[in-house]
């Protein structure tokens, strides 16, 4: 079997609705994503050939999906007042609605289900929101 790794990460701010503690106020994380593929053969011919897949396109995927979180407020959708909302959107702030709670453990599957989704075999989606605490998601 064999396996791939690649790695990126983006800068953005969240909070933890309805959270008891500093995560339920508005904070920010440096956060890196993992993205584990695997295949059990090679391609045989062709530009990818001896590769499972180009990491050149690996890394531009997983770039592309981390780009579209950089430099904004995660929010889960409706914890926000409209009001609200409307203001920082109208004031110029990017704003991306999830419909899960901010998380890592909740951005490990999403990571895991967007890479599925394009058809990729993937082993694992890791998530650090800070350099020493990450979350994984794997299926069994």
């Amino acid at each position: 079997m064999y396996s791939l790794k690649t790695e990126q990460s983006f800068d953005s701010a969240h909070f933890l609705s309805g959270y008891d503690g500093k995560c339920g106020n508005i904070h920010g994380h440096r956060w890196r994503v993992i993205i584990e593929v695997y295949d059990s053969v090679v391609e045989n011919d062709g530009q990818a050939r001896g590769m499972i897949v180009d990491f050149a396109l690996l890394k531009e995927q997983l770039k592309a999906e981390v780009d579209a979180l950089d430099h904004c407020l995660i929010i889960e959708k409706n914890t926000l007042r409209l009001g609200t909302l409307f203001a920082l959107k109208d004031e110029g702030f990017k704003v991306v609605e999830m419909d899960f709670r901010p998380t890592a453990e909740n951005f490990a599957k999403y990571f895991y289900d967007k890479f599925k989704a394009m058809g990729y075999s993937v082993r694992e989606a890791t998530v650090y929101e800070t350099p020493t605490n990450c979350a994984s998601y794997y299926e069994v």
